[in-house]
């Protein structure tokens, strides 16, 4: 089952591109769903047909809904929500206020993706397209499983805890609603089944991010900002979409002469930044693209003979060598900012912070009684060095910065 998720920032065209290629898909054979996972959703406007989170058929092979993530967290995680609501009503607070205050900071990301891997599950699908919200809130959304699970894990295990001691004790003299074993049971099973699961789910080879572009710096610039988070967490992106280019026909009017000259440039910018990923031209239409239809014949221009299920581009992953020359972990960062990066090793863990952005990469066996050695940015790609502790000097086996650290562009090589 192959999951493609679409993104880019707000406006460029993604729910679109997501429902035109889940339309061609369809049309040439594929049983697809598109899903809309964007709280604002907009693919009922594009399909012009009505939408909810049951899915509803448009055309043969091709069915679509609208993910309603209070719905998910209330048939999924029903007495964690519960307890929430009645803490917040104990201390005063309204049902309908404290019914939006349990929607905590992720909590509609997770009930997404929840639902995501439901449907990939059932086996009812070849073929899932998820129109994304904007990149910020998609980044939260495929990171979410690894982020969450390193840090609710030891919080909850703590929490039983206290709570199996305190609760006969406490629950005398306070009337306070306490959890049960049954919410904890729950929070646990959200914790080490759900996240695990769609942790392995987003980091398949059957999953591909694709970004959404238009011929404009901005979008451009923070497309690759995006790209490097997604890399960082080492999801795949297969292909990115230059939206909004103009026809051949309206690029020799006089007018429109130095406008087809930027685009031009841009499309050579983009090819080269995001490759290997395969770059998909996308032509500006006359009017709105909407219905299946029209998003079907969209599709035909925007993928030619190119399957659209296909992974298109292969994008580098984390790889572990080691060798007569040394142990290196290379990570491929694509337009890395040096001033933002951070590199540490934690116990067995390399902690890897990009922007605020933090990964923890668990290191293998051969790595475990080594130390950073030298950090390296070449060729887009974050090259971490290590050696025997005995051979570096200054070194705290718990936790140290680099010993060194160099940036080369081009074919620099690694200091």
């Amino acid at each position: 089952m192959r999951l493609l998720l679409y993104t880019g920032k707000g406006g460029v065209g993604k729910t679109t591109m997501a429902a035109a290629t889940a339309a061609v898909a369809a049309r040439r054979g594929s049983r697809t769903l598109v899903l809309s996972a964007d709280i604002a959703h907009s693919l009922a406007d594009v399909f012009d047909e009505p939408l909810s989170a049951t899915p509803r058929t448009l055309a043969p092979g091709l069915d679509a809904l609208e993910v309603d993530a209070r719905q998910v967290i209330e048939s999924h995680w029903g007495r964690v929500h519960s307890y929430l609501v009645d803490l917040f009503r104990h201390q005063g607070i309204e049902e309908v206020v404290a019914e939006e205050l349990v929607l905590l900071p992720g909590a509609e990301e997770l009930a997404t993706l929840a639902c995501v891997d439901e449907w990939a599950a059932s086996g009812h699908y070849d073929l899932i397209v998820v129109d994304c919200a904007p990149t910020g809130s998609t980044l939260r959304l495929v990171t979410l499983p690894e982020v969450a699970s390193h840090s609710l894990r030891w919080l909850l295990r703590l929490q039983r805890a206290a709570a199996s001691v305190a609760e006969p004790i406490v629950r005398g003299w306070v009337d306070a609603p306490l959890p049960s074993a049954e919410v904890f049971a729950e929070a646990d099973r959200l914790l080490y089944k759900t996240l695990h699961r769609l942790h392995v789910r987003l980091l398949s080879r059957d999953t591909s991010v694709r970004l959404v572009v238009t011929p404009e710096s901005m979008v451009i610039d923070e497309a690759r900002r995006s790209l490097t988070d997604l890399s960082l967490f080492q999801l795949a992106s297969d292909a990115v979409v230059m939206n909004r280019m103009l026809p051949g026909e309206a690029l020799r009017e006089p007018f429109f002469e130095q406008w087809g000259r930027t685009q031009a440039e841009r499309l050579r910018e983009v090819a080269r930044v995001f490759s290997p990923m395969a770059c998909l031209i996308s032509p500006l239409q006359p009017d709105e693209v909407r219905g299946v239809e029209a998003l079907a014949q969209h599709g035909e221009l925007l993928f030619a003979d190119r399957d659209p299920a296909a992974r298109l581009g292969e994008s580098v992953r984390l790889r572990f060598e080691r060798d007569a020359r040394g142990a290196r972990v290379r990570l491929p960062l694509p337009g890395l900012d040096p001033a933002t990066l951070e590199v540490a090793r934690v116990a067995d863990e390399l902690v890897v912070a990009v922007a605020g952005r933090r990964r923890k990469i668990a290191l293998p066996t051969g790595f475990a009684k080594l130390e950073v050695e030298r950090v390296a940015i070449r060729d887009d790609e974050l090259l971490i060095s290590f050696a025997d502790p005995d051979g570096v000097d200054g070194c705290d086996p718990v936790r140290r910065r680099p010993a060194s650290f160099a940036a080369a562009s081009g074919g620099g090589g690694v200091a």
